[in-house]
């Protein structure tokens, strides 16, 4: 790692109480801390008491884009704390917008989540395997969902596996969702989706992709993907775990849950979060072609050195039609296809519209390891009762969609794919029973 070698790590920070324990691991862990520049948004309540006590000295640098700004010593690195009264927060990438605005040059960007956890020498071994990509792409980006942590894990507890980011479905609102599966390689995999909790690409990246500070939270991944492919990035699977993500944090306060319609009466804050997730959606719809309705999307928008149609070629979705390549749901699960398609209309009609719900259902309804089943028939209808599919399933076949089990209830995975786009009208599950026949069919709508 060169001296003039500086990394930018840009955090945004909600009411989490892991973000001291954060900043403690990264500089413990890094090989060249003195190297580093952290810029955190701190949406909280100004009380520095947290990082006084673990040995953080604030002092007050002064005004930055109408918030307290601190530099907090400790160490050789260069840290700033951009200190924002939480009720006046926008949001995620609002304040990834916000601590990205402290930047200053710098080699390398890595942007994370304010609950994270790194290896040793997690700085150098970033940029060496960003580098070994450089001839295969002039603007690489590392970027996937780490494994997880829990606070009260040891180190030796935490998952060393890799995971890559593939497809998961389209939401109500018809725009990709992700999630992700094992992945073991010898070298970074080419990817076309990014985690917007770790992404380490070059520092010009926040430059030439700056943050929409309108985005909310759904879709900010698919849409920063596009963004930038759109500007020439190319983005990597990495293959070996250097930091770990908690997920979940189910006692954590969320923004969702401070900025609701009784804070907007009583004056508190400005708009209801569901206010600016519909910001959010115009703009994710107008930015990826999925909407006719025009919006200015400002400094924010695509690129000009690739398409977007070609991100779609390159993905194997069709955000428009909300169709997808069908080995995107195989056995494969492409997310990156290597050769463009010689027409357009060849490579629509390969296309197959997905269609995936989570039926929750409770063990006290339906008592799927009943011994006397001797088939379960899953069925999907349109609104005029015309069967979209007729399933019988082997009491051995319906567990494996079961999923989410609490003791209590637990999820089924319902997926089927269509040559044409229709709409499911109804889901039902009805066991044939040993000696008895059909037994009580359980519907729900889709």
């Amino acid at each position: 790692m060169n001296n003039n070698k500086t990394i930018f790590i840009g955090i945004a920070s909600y009411r989490d109480a892991e973000l001291v324990p954060t900043l403690l691991d990264i500089l413990a862990r890094a090989q060249h801390a003195e190297r580093l520049h952290i810029a955190i948004c701190w949406q909280d309540n100004g009380k520095l008491h947290p990082f006084i006590d673990s040995g953080f000295i604030p002092q007050l640098v002064g005004e930055h884009h109408g918030h307290t700004l601190y530099r907090l010593i400790k160490g050789n690195a260069q840290i700033q704390l951009l200190a924002v009264d939480y009720l006046k927060s926008q949001g995620a990438c609002w304040a990834r917008h916000m601590s990205n605005t402290l930047y200053n040059g710098e080699s390398y960007h890595l942007q994370i989540d304010s609950h994270s956890r790194f290896t040793a020498h997690w700085d150098s071994e970033m940029i060496a395997m960003l580098e070994s990509l450089r001839s295969q792409s002039p603007r690489p980006i590392l970027t996937h969902y780490p494994p997880p942590y829990t606070p009260e894990q040891n180190k030796e507890q935490r998952s060393n596996k890799v995971s890559r980011l593939i497809f998961s479905q389209f939401n109500d609102k018809g725009v990709v969702s992700l999630n992700s599966v094992d992945m073991v390689e010898e070298q970074p995999r080419r990817s076309g989706y990014l985690a917007a909790g770790y992404l380490f690409s070059d520092g010009h990246f926040i430059e030439n992709v700056p943050y929409d500070p309108q985005l909310f939270f759904i879709g900010e991944e698919i849409s920063l993907a596009a963004r930038a492919f759109t500007h020439g990035y190319d983005l990597y699977t990495p293959h070996k775990v250097l930091l770990w993500h908690y997920y979940g944090r189910a006692k954590s306060p969320k923004f969702w849950s401070d900025h609701t319609n009784e804070a907007k009466k009583s004056g508190q804050v400005d708009q209801v979060w569901w206010e600016r997730d519909n910001i959010s959606y115009q703009r994710i719809l107008s930015l990826l072609g999925i909407s006719d309705k025009q919006v200015d999307l400002g400094h924010w928008c695509l690129g000009t050195h690739r398409t977007l149609q070609e991100y779609q070629y390159r993905i194997g979705v069709d955000f428009r039609q909300q169709r997808i390549h069908p080995l995107i749901k195989a056995k494969e699960k492409l997310t990156w296809f290597d050769h463009l398609p010689e027409e357009h209309e060849l490579w629509q009609q390969q296309l197959v519209s997905p269609h995936l719900r989570m039926w929750q259902l409770t063990h006290a309804d339906v008592d799927i390891l009943r011994k006397d089943v001797l088939w379960w028939q899953l069925s999907v209808y349109q609104a005029d009762n015309t069967p979209l599919i007729n399933q019988q399933l082997s009491p051995e076949e319906l567990l494996k969609l079961k999923s989410n089990d609490n003791g209590e209830k637990f999820d089924l995975r319902v997926y089927f794919d269509t040559q044409r786009p229709v709409a499911p009208h109804c889901v039902r599950l009805c066991p044939y029973i040993d000696g008895e026949g059909w037994g009580d069919i359980k519907e729900r709508a889709w």
